[in-house]
């Protein structure tokens, strides 16, 4: 147990120390107009420099990530399952699924899926 608070109080110095190098030694940005502008070899930008992107297509890339990132918590079930009580793993692991999928369909009824229309 020491080990790791050593690990993470090391890795927490670290951090702040990273931090701070580049606060002190990085190089200060001033908040200018005409440096933070589009530069299209001196003439004046012929386009906006913001494009436009759908905004239900960037809903369900969110959508995506979110349940990815909780199909990546499924992964280490097995391992869970090797090394304590199989049965309450078994339900935890099916509660779990269960609220992605009521999670998913929720979303599909919403219509947050159909990202073309």
């Amino acid at each position: 147990m020491v080990v790791y608070f050593i690990c993470v109080v090391v890795s927490f110095f670290l951090s702040f120390l990273f931090w701070g190098l580049s606060f002190f030694l990085g190089k200060r940005s001033f908040s200018d107009v005409e440096k933070n502008s589009p530069f299209e070899c001196g003439f004046d930008p012929s386009l906006s420099a913001r494009l436009p992107f759908s905004m239900r297509f960037f809903l369900l890339a969110v959508l995506f990530l979110i349940f990815d990132v909780e199909i990546v918590l499924l992964m280490p079930i097995p391992l869970v399952v090797s090394s304590s009580l199989w049965e309450s793993v078994i339900i935890l692991g099916s509660l779990f699924v269960l609220v992605l999928l009521v999670g998913l369909l929720h979303e599909w009824k919403e219509g947050s899926l159909n990202w073309v229309y």
